[in-house]
């Protein structure tokens, strides 16, 4: 008799078990209905729900930066019971600063919040990029203005509110137009003066100007002074951004010999994407972070025999081909010079050909060759951004 209660007993948690597992397996399928939907990539999105249950008690827990999916999601799930403690983010802790602009020439951003993470991306002098929560030793998870959503260290950037965020974008401002350089405290020069190292692509405020120098100011408040023949007003240079083929190819050319660094968007270093996404930059628009990312923007050019309809400027994408039982892996991009050749960040931004016959060919990007891409004249159509449509900027 005592067996027999002892297997009722069992049967009844049974019983109990079983419905509670297959509404927590319901909720887990709509969660993940919903990220495949509204956040499929995690290096753009942030949508980290979860769903438990507690003595009885389904909760639903996590955060993320898109209000939208979180009201899908409740919305799919309003035929259940369960308390929300879905946070969205930025996270309250933060007050009004969430909004924060790069006050270091090149700042390295990390896929973890410590500085022996790999590095995800950079972001240069000037950039605003939104913030959204901060740990307790000083990092900060941000997303940049070509959506990239990673770590960085807090000394790399000034926190600001939305209003002066806005400030910021519309101040008058000057971009630093050649690789490397210095700010100094006065037109001297003097190495012993110096306030900051500059790249390529760094934008600070201006105060004033002489006939040979800028007198500008840094989102902290340090001012300096910077050669006039090594930047340009903002707003001019932002005017005069064509993205040809020409203008593509001359960019790409003054970053030869600059070394391979994962993660890499500067003069300092450049991966292949990085490089491919800081030349389109030079031009007027703006990439995808990634060449995974990349390949899906601009317009599809038939290569399926040859490379007779490549045009100089386009965009040639390596990896490994899909089938029936696995997806394709793009893990390389290059810029098509012409007659063959390309141009690349590989060890160091370099020209390699498909041109078996010439010195430079590149049998390993022949073969993992996949498709290529023209982005010359998408300007704001085929998913390429122009700079001045980029809310971060304007």
């Amino acid at each position: 008799m005592k067996q027999i209660l002892i297997h009722f007993f069992i049967l009844i948690i049974y019983l109990q078990v079983l419905p509670a597992q297959s509404m927590i397996k319901n909720i887990e399928e709509n969660i993940l209905e919903v990220k495949n939907l509204l956040a499929p990539d995690k290096r753009t999105a942030i949508f980290d729900v979860a769903v438990s249950e507690v003595e009885g008690e389904f909760i639903l827990s996590g955060e993320t930066n898109l209000p939208e999916a979180k009201n899908v999601l409740l919305e799919k799930l309003s035929q259940h019971k369960f308390r929300n403690e879905i946070k969205i983010l930025p996270d309250e802790s933060l007050g009004a600063n969430v909004f924060g602009v790069v006050n270091i020439s090149v700042a390295n951003i990390r896929t973890k919040p410590e500085h022996s993470a790999e590095m995800a991306t950079q972001a240069l002098l000037g950039t605003i990029v939104k913030v959204y929560k901060k740990t307790d030793d000083g990092w900060y998870l941000i997303q940049t203005p070509d959506n990239y959503i990673s770590w960085v260290d807090g000394e790399a950037i000034q926190l600001l509110s939305k209003d002066e965020a806005d400030s910021w974008k519309v101040a008058e401002k000057i971009i630093y137009t050649i690789n490397y350089g210095t700010a100094y405290e006065n037109f001297n020069e003097n190495p012993e003066a110096a306030v900051s190292d500059l790249v390529f692509g760094d934008i600070l405020k201006l105060i004033s100007s002489t006939e040979k120098s800028y007198l500008i100011e840094f989102p902290d408040g340090r001012k300096a002074v910077v050669n006039k023949n090594e930047a340009e007003l903002f707003s001019n240079w932002l005017k005069n951004r064509t993205c040809t083929a020409g203008n593509i190819i001359s960019t790409a050319k003054k970053f030869i010999g600059i070394p391979y660094l994962w993660g890499g968007t500067s003069a300092k270093g450049l991966d292949c994407s990085g490089f491919t996404k800081t030349v389109c930059f030079a031009n007027g628009i703006l990439l995808p972070r990634d060449a995974s990312q990349q390949v899906f923007v601009g317009e599809t050019i038939d290569t399926e025999k040859d490379f007779a309809m490549l045009l100089p400027g386009d965009l040639l994408f390596f990896g490994f081909a899909g089938d029936q039982n696995k997806k394709e892996r793009i893990t390389h991009v290059a810029i098509y010079l012409g007659e063959n050749d390309f141009i690349h960040a590989s060890g160091r931004v370099r020209i390699n050909s498909f041109e078996k016959s010439k010195n430079n060919f590149s049998k390993h990007r022949l073969t993992t060759f996949i498709r290529a891409k023209r982005i010359v004249n998408s300007r704001n159509q085929n998913g390429i951004q122009a700079i001045e449509s980029n809310p971060f900027y304007k």
